[in-house]
């Protein structure tokens, strides 16, 4: 495959992983008001760990090591337990829309946590663009709030720190375990202790849901927790993941589009400019000079030398 059509499927994979993921709040918002927030955010996973183990045993996979397993902890802890909980969570408070303007400070939770997991120095400007992007998001919250956060906008911006620190680790993984296998691992790994948890959550009530309260689940556990993954990390695997992490920008306003077609959302000019304010600091804070720490102070290495 020539290096130019490489390039360009790699950003149409990426394009599909993100409108992918635009649909996971609209899906939790329909399935956690029918199955709850324990089986929304965690049941996803016990379902979409079925799939997972097939993929991994017909491609006869290897374990991880000791020490990858550690860094798949981190991972899981974010985007296996953490993210699905909590957005499951605050979803059944908040509309979509609101959700999409805090959950676009994720590419910039991502970027400063991949720095410091790098070992770099953010820049000035990296601060500068992370505090204008949080203040909007925060005065957004406040104004919807009526002069308050909610514990909802609480639990979605922990969920931003939370993934964003789990992307940054499986970022790095990817690189020696492989791009999609990382949440693959994870997710084989955190499984087995949502079983009880969602099992005895589960109701004889839920079995009359609706068509599509079973529809956003299904989605829930099969796309977004999975197959969503594939696509986004194939992507930048293939077009390079500078270029490919660009279309993640237009993240939340694809999530404010379907929160209006699917749920009928209202979506006010306020809205649509904090999130043309907040994606333009992440733009800005992405796309920041850094530095790499120095290994060893400047008078040792004078001395050493």
């Amino acid at each position: 495959m020539q290096k130019e059509t490489k390039e360009k499927m790699g950003l149409l994979l990426g394009l599909v992983g993100v409108i992918c993921f635009s649909l996971t709040l609209p899906s939790t918002s329909i399935a956690v008001e029918y199955f709850g927030t324990t089986v929304a955010g965690l049941g996803r996973t016990v379902v979409a760990a079925i799939l997972v183990a097939v993929v991994l045993i017909l491609r006869k996979e290897k374990f991880p090591s000791p020490r990858q397993f550690k860094s798949l902890l981190i991972v899981a802890f974010g985007a296996v337990l953490g993210f699905p909980l909590l957005t499951s969570w605050a979803m059944k408070s908040l509309p979509v829309s609101h959700g999409a303007v805090e959950l676009a400070l994720l590419p910039l939770a991502t970027a400063g946590f991949a720095m410091f997991r790098a070992g770099e120095r953010p820049s000035l400007k990296f601060w500068m663009s992370s505090i204008i992007g949080s203040a909007a998001v925060i005065v957004y919250a406040l104004h919807l709030g009526f002069g308050q956060l909610q514990f909802a906008d609480v639990a979605l911006l922990a969920a931003v720190l939370i993934l964003g620190l789990s992307y940054a680790e499986g970022g790095v993984l990817a690189r020696e375990l492989g791009s999609w296998q990382v949440i693959a691992w994870a997710i084989i790994i955190g499984a087995p202790f949502f079983i009880i948890p969602v099992g005895l959550s589960l109701t004889t009530e839920m079995l009359h849901a609706p068509l599509q309260a079973w529809v956003s689940l299904i989605y829930l556990s099969v796309v977004s927790q999975f197959l969503a993954y594939v696509a986004w990390y194939s992507g930048m695997a293939m077009g390079g993941i500078a270029r490919v992490s660009q279309v993640q920008y237009l993240q939340p306003f694809l999530m404010i589009l379907f929160a209006t077609v699917f749920l009928g959302e209202s979506i006010t000019l306020f809205t649509l400019v904090i999130a043309i304010i907040v994606v333009f600091s992440v733009v800005l804070g992405k796309n920041a000079s850094v530095s790499k720490k120095e290994a060893y102070p400047q008078k040792m290495l004078n001395k050493d030398a």
